[in-house]
């Protein structure tokens, strides 16, 4: 078996040697925008398109795919796990961020394409330490630290980031202020998007609330379109391009509430964040944006709804997560990617493929065991450019 491993390393290295050469017959991939509908479904999807009278900017997405979504340890994810996978690579037990099943951390992509010198950033419509974002830069055994989260972002080296949840920053049990300490690595601290300056070089964390946003049916406004906006702007400025996250974080929570009202607002305003990313994408050759969710919430039915008037009429199987299959849509240059059935965690490959960050997987597998470098080259393998060529391997 070690001979095996060694003669794998061996291909590696050849794959990676080649792969420069390789992508620059490829259209090439400089910025990466990953949006995450929290808890959404195919109902969720076509609930909002009917609501909004037979439109979603979705409706334009090139490719489509379907992730599994199971955990490690169970049939039905959790946001923690469900983000990790496709950050990380690995699958994780529930609740897990940023870790695998063992404990072990695992870098996530967004600290990779910082390493490689792209710029980074979140934009969320939930506290910046919840689950979702906080798979892109944390590394804890529990989704719920959330005081430990924050104190993970201070170290991420992330270049922006807009959400709310000041409190775990500010407000803490050990009277900590994380936020000046985010001042002092060159951080500019703001409380509201108009505070943002997107002509300055400094790194950016603004906090539009302590807690968690209202709800669309709320009045939260067009915040979420904005903020991706204003993000999107900031981080194009960077020549070796960028990798960002943005989550319709309360796609969820309606689900977890049964209340379609809330659910179908989130959709729509999540969908008008679509469009607006799309528009950047059209304007800026070798964008990608991939659009999925990492899990489904409500066990969501539509029993009823008439597409002209705006009406929808839905049942719900459960007030908890589901373990439905969820969809992938994908859209700009390296699209065609990610069409197809497969695991969540085939997302972090294709999406490190995509960004040329193969070197820095390199270095990631070969400080771990021979079965997980086997489990890594599997999945990079099965999507890679060389899969048909002198240089790939059929694993026995």
């Amino acid at each position: 078996m070690k001979k095996i491993f060694s003669s794998i390393v061996i291909t590696l290295t050849l794959f990676v040697a080649c792969s420069d050469d390789i992508q620059k017959s490829e259209p090439q991939v400089r910025n990466i925008i990953l949006m995450i509908g929290d808890g959404m479904g195919v109902a969720q999807i076509y609930a909002g398109y009917t609501v909004n009278k037979g439109k979603l900017n979705l409706e334009k997405a090139s490719y489509i795919g379907f992730s599994k979504t199971s955990s490690a340890n169970n049939y039905i994810t959790d946001s923690g796990a469900g983000a990790t996978a496709i950050s990380t690579g690995h699958k994780t037990n529930n609740e897990h961020i940023g870790i695998d099943e063992k404990g072990i951390i695992r870098k996530t992509i967004l600290e990779s394409a910082e390493e490689k010198g792209l710029s980074t950033g979140i934009v969320v419509t939930c506290p910046i330490t919840h689950a979702t974002p906080a798979a892109f830069y944390g590394h804890q055994n529990s989704r719920f630290e959330y005081e430990k989260l924050a104190k993970d972002i201070v170290h991420s080296g992330i270049d922006i980031f807009i959400g709310g949840g000041s409190i775990n920053f500010e407000k803490r049990t050990d009277s900590l202020n994380y936020s000046d300490s985010l001042r002092k690595k060159g951080y500019l601290i703001v409380y509201d998007l108009d505070s943002i300056q997107p002509d300055i070089s400094k790194k950016t964390g603004c906090f539009v609330t302590d807690e968690d946003l209202r709800p669309v049916f709320q009045g939260r406004g067009n915040y979420l379109q904005k903020a991706a906006h204003i993000a999107m702007n900031i981080l194009g400025k960077n020549k070796n391009g960028f990798f960002m996250m943005i989550e319709g974080s309360q796609i969820d929570w309606g689900g977890h509430k049964n209340n379609t009202e809330y659910i179908t607002g989130e959709m729509v305003d999540f969908d008008r964040a679509v469009g607006e990313v799309f528009t950047y994408a059209d304007r800026h050759p070798g964008t990608l944006v991939i659009v999925t969710a990492d899990h489904e919430t409500g066990g969501m039915a539509l029993v009823g709804g008439d597409i002209r008037s705006g009406k929808i009429e839905a049942k719900y199987s459960t007030n908890m997560h589901t373990g439905v299959m969820v969809p992938v849509f994908a859209y700009g240059t390296g699209a065609e990617e990610f069409a197809g059935i497969y695991e969540n965690t085939e997302i972090y490959y294709k999406m490190m493929k995509l960004l040329n960050l193969i070197g820095i997987l390199f270095d990631q597998v070969l400080a771990y065991s021979e079965s997980t470098f086997l489990l890594c080259f599997r999945s990079w393998s099965n999507h890679s450019s060389l899969n048909n060529s002198k240089y790939s391997i059929t694993s026995r």
